[in-house]
């Protein structure tokens, strides 16, 4: 009886911090579902900070791949405040200066086509 009583408890405390982690999402003035982009932006973040470090040139089927998943990067980003992914500002701030980059090179390229 005693083990039951435990699996309760524990499983209340769960479903406590789980509530009291979206009300802290909630009060900090975001949705759930943008904080978890979020989550998976930052990863996606650090895997496009080394790639951008590791390939000055890149093929055309890449850089459209970098971009795609840069420019997802940029939007989950904007949707949190800054102050969540400051220190991660350094890196965020080479992803872009990388895309910017590929974007003036493919303009370039465009134009020179013409």
């Amino acid at each position: 009886m005693s083990l039951l009583i435990l699996i309760y408890i524990l499983i209340f405390m769960i479903f406590a911090l789980i509530a009291y982690s979206v009300l802290q999402i909630k009060l900090f003035g975001m949705k759930v579902k943008d904080f978890w982009s979020f989550i998976d932006a930052n990863q996606m973040l650090d895997k496009l900070y080394k790639f951008a470090k590791q390939y000055e040139n890149m093929s055309a089927q890449e850089q459209i791949i970098y971009l795609s998943e840069a420019e997802k990067i940029f939007t989950a980003f904007d949707k949190v405040p800054d102050t969540l992914w400051e220190e991660e500002y350094d890196k965020y701030k080479e992803v872009l200066k990388k895309y910017k980059d590929i974007k003036m090179l493919r303009w370039a390229e465009t134009n020179n086509s013409k």
